[in-house]
């Protein structure tokens, strides 16, 4: 997948700076050509010579270089490559990204590429929980940005959270996924996820038990097949995965407007869990317990996304997949849904308490279609996410 493919490397100044020159060495394993590029910073963690001798290339550090810059030298170097790395992605680094800064060779390359960019970002955990470099993260991404990681764990300064730079078998999947073509490439897919939250008041609502977990990596394993993915979150647990257009929403209405916006989309998946109810009456001030009796709370019927969707005369999808959480008869109940509502797939899983299922990290399910009920073993949901995936893009070819 990598052979012949040209990296140019950004190494950022981070203690996993040294994790840059192991990426290198395995980049070249795989035959890919590697161009190094260290800021002033990363010079402070791994030498100029360990990584020119490693990539077996011309190393790049200074913007103002006589001999390069006669020829234009970081324009040239920002489009002669396949694809941009930048690992360690710092904190400062992402800001200048974010706030589209060009005052050395990194930042520079960085604004004149006509190629995509991928970063591995690095940092203390503070650092990256902290609402600036969360607004430039959000920021990137919508820019079409490709972030791997960060992990969770140990750091050099002794704290432990999120901000370990990804391992570099993860670097290389994720820059193998922003080359490869893959099947979905060019596919606009749909995938709804998390919960709705329908209001009783302004402190109160109504809910499904939902982390959003399934179907954040159904997103992610959609992207790693070249898919461009809307991604219609409600208030899920699990992040939002990167790469995808994120809307966020609240209630069913605002799913249903989200889905409508997205525009036209090969297949739609949605795993979100949708309120059936909302109120009616619901008000604009808490509701007191004043002893005067419970609240009277007038329910009424959300708006049917999957049948909506499913029955759509123009604009229909070819491929539309509804989820079916049941606790009883799952595959009686799933099945009559599928034809209820006129969508294509439906993948049924028993959520009663004791399987576990419910808010955990596995899942097994059930694939209902035209050709009836296919029971798939219990696996994580990474796994029954990639083997529907791979389904997905089977249907759409």
């Amino acid at each position: 997948m990598l052979a012949n493919k040209h990296i140019l490397l950004i190494v950022g100044g981070g203690i996993a700076a040294f994790k840059s020159l192991d990426l290198v060495r395995r980049l070249r394993e795989r035959g890919a050509q590697v161009t190094p590029v260290l800021t002033k910073a990363g010079a402070e963690f791994v030498t100029p010579l360990s990584l020119s001798a490693l990539s077996a290339s011309k190393l790049y550090q200074d913007l103002f270089d006589l001999n390069d810059e006669a020829e234009m030298g970081h324009i040239e170097l920002s489009r002669a490559a396949d694809l941009i790395v930048v690992a360690p992605a710092t904190a400062d680094l992402m800001a200048k990204m974010a706030g589209g800064l060009a005052n050395d060779l990194a930042s520079t390359l960085l604004l004149a590429t006509d190629k995509r960019v991928l970063i591995a970002p690095s940092m203390n955990v503070r650092m990256w929980n902290h609402p600036a470099t969360q607004r430039n993260l959000a920021t990137l991404v919508e820019d079409g940005i490709l972030v791997v990681g960060p992990n969770e764990g140990d750091m050099a300064c002794g704290e432990y959270g999120p901000g370990r730079m990804a391992e570099v078998p993860e670097i290389i999947s994720a820059i193998d996924a922003a080359l490869s073509d893959g099947p979905l490439k060019g596919r606009h897919i749909l995938v709804t996820s998390g919960p709705t939250h329908e209001p009783i008041d302004p402190v109160r609502y109504i809910a499904n038990r939902s982390s959003g977990a399934q179907g954040t990596a159904i997103a992610k394993a959609l992207l790693a097949l070249g898919a461009d993915v809307t991604f219609v979150t409600g208030p899920a647990d699990a992040p939002a995965p990167m790469g995808a257009t994120i809307v966020k929403i609240e209630t069913a209405k605002e799913m249903l407007a989200a889905v409508v916006a997205a525009g036209a989309a090969d297949a739609a998946v949605f795993a979100a869990a949708v309120a059936d109810w909302h109120v009616a009456n619901a008000g604009n001030s808490k509701i007191k317990k004043d002893g005067k009796g419970l609240p009277s709370l007038d329910f009424a019927e959300n708006p049917d996304i999957l049948a909506t969707v499913s029955q759509m005369k123009d604009g229909r999808p070819k491929l539309v997949v509804g989820f079916a959480a049941e606790t009883d008869d799952v595959i009686a109940n799933a099945t009559a849904k599928r034809l209820r509502k006129q969508c294509d797939w439906i993948v049924a899983n028993d959520v009663s308490p004791q399987t576990g299922i419910m808010g955990g990290t596995e899942n097994a399910v059930t694939l209902i279609s035209d050709s009836g009920a296919e029971s798939w073993p219990r696996m994580s949901k990474d796994a029954v996410a990639a083997q529907l995936a791979d389904r997905i893009a089977k249907a759409l070819a």
